[in-house]
């Protein structure tokens, strides 16, 4: 879109310059000194085809020394126009040219945002104009027209740099809608998960407790423990579990081992192929820990993702009872744990 905008403001902006060329070599009456019209003519379209054509790499702003050759010309090119010819013939229709061609030579630094030049090459202009021709003359003869070029293309460039400034922050505001609502799509996904794990999990246990009015087997006592256990670590540690983790705390209580998850945001920030490896090394080490009591947690650490604790039986307030100290590193790199 800008793009083609842009093409077409250069198309229109060489068309203007080249009409305006044409009417200053279409005099009527032999200038006194053609030499200098035509020095005129040439330092205008070559700086017109400068101001226009010249590129910057950042935006479409016009190089500072582009600016200043513009400022230069405008400067110039009403002189050399109005010296070439005598004081009565600088009111002839090819003679008032450079009036709307150094117009258009400040709306073009105006619309290549730089327009503290644009307005100082019509200030230039309006004196210029008014000393060689007079006041009542100049405008009458096309200053008026020129000074509303410039207006209006100031108010342009300021309506369309606002309404690129609106697209911009409505196609945030869009980005972050879409965004909000992934994540909502993906809560939504994981709650329904958790629902039917729950269901999976609970639902039989619950179906023959009701049977059996309560009476149940040692067997079904234990496998009513693994899904209040299941449960409450689908609850508190939901990212820390895979497959393999669930089945090597399954097992663990199996064997009477107590099995406490807590996930505190440890895993955030991390991408999926890391998070894999932790919940691969995870499952790895609850499935060797013959501890009476084994506590997860994936705290907020800015090095370790995951700490594994260990306790014998009857060391819940001793520390020295503490036989497994692992710890799960965030970085790939400093992965291998640390036992001690």
């Amino acid at each position: 879109m800008r793009r083609s905008v842009r093409s077409m403001a250069t198309a229109l902006a060489l068309g203007f310059a080249v009409y305006f060329a044409a009417r200053a070599v279409w005099w009527i009456q032999q200038p006194s000194a053609p030499l200098l019209m035509v020095a005129g003519v040439a330092l205008y379209l070559a700086t017109v085809l400068t101001a226009v054509l010249t590129e910057s790499a950042s935006s479409v702003r016009m190089p500072l020394w582009a600016a200043v050759l513009a400022l230069a010309a405008g400067a110039a090119v009403p002189s050399l126009a109005s010296v070439s010819l005598e004081p009565l013939m600088r009111g002839a229709p090819f003679a008032t040219w450079y009036i709307g061609a150094t117009g258009l030579l400040a709306v073009v630094c105006i619309v290549r945002r730089r327009p503290l030049f644009g307005w100082a090459i019509l200030v230039v202009l309006i004196v210029s104009a008014c000393a060689y021709m007079g006041v009542g003359s100049a405008f009458t003869l096309g200053l008026v027209g020129s000074i509303t070029w410039v207006i209006v293309a100031q108010l342009l460039v300021l309506f369309w740099d606002r309404a690129v400034r609106d697209t911009e922050k409505l196609a945030d505001i869009q980005r972050a809608v879409s965004a909000w609502h992934a994540t909502q799509m993906v809560r939504q996904r994981e709650r329904r998960v958790r629902a039917q794990t729950a269901l999976a999990v609970a639902g039989p246990v619950l179906s023959r407790t009701v049977a059996t009015h309560g009476e149940l087997t040692e067997e079904e006592r234990l496998q009513a423990r693994l899904a209040e256990g299941t449960l409450r670590d689908e609850l508190r540690g939901a990212s820390l579990l895979n497959d393999a983790v669930r089945a090597a705390i399954r097992e663990a209580r199996r064997r009477g081992t107590t099995v406490t998850v807590f996930d505190e945001g440890g895993l955030e920030g991390i991408d999926e192929e890391r998070r894999a490896e932790i919940r691969d090394e995870l499952a790895a080490v609850v499935a060797d820990a013959h501890s009476n009591r084994l506590i997860i947690r994936a705290g907020r650490h800015d090095e370790l993702a995951v700490t594994v604790v260990g306790r014998a039986a009857g060391g819940a307030h001793d520390d020295d009872a503490v036989d497994l100290w692992h710890e799960i590193r965030r970085e790939a790199d400093d992965a291998a744990a640390e036992k001690r």
